[in-house]
């Protein structure tokens, strides 16, 4: 039972990760080129921060319940794009200090080498 229940949540995780909007997007953020495009994502927060209150707004209002399942998914979607813009950032000062160490040394590599 409890390979069964492992192997479907790595089967979930790989749909999710390969084919939601959302999490292409936010891999694509973290890869080294994509780094600097964290902040500005941080602005795609606001209209999931409307859809959750235009779904809670209908779910009040007589909608279906499963609405609420809507709100839940825009808060989780705007909670990971507002907690990835300073990851992001802090990615990319940490990405770009090892960028300026390995340029401070390379000189001396090929000048011990000649």
């Amino acid at each position: 039972m409890f390979r069964l229940l492992w192997i479907a949540s790595v089967h979930t995780r790989y749909f999710l990760r390969r084919f939601m909007p959302t999490n292409i997007l936010l891999d694509l953020i973290r890869s080294r080129r994509g780094l600097k495009w964290g902040l500005p994502a941080m602005l795609l927060a606001l209209p999931y921060l409307y859809l959750a209150s235009l779904f809670n707004l209908l779910a009040m209002d007589g909608g279906p319940g499963w609405f609420y399942l809507l709100v839940l998914l825009s808060y989780w979607n705007t909670a990971k794009f507002v907690i990835m813009g300073p990851i992001s950032v802090v990615l990319l000062l940490r990405v770009r200090a090892h960028e300026w160490r390995v340029r401070r040394t390379e000189p001396q590599v090929l000048s011990s080498v000649t």
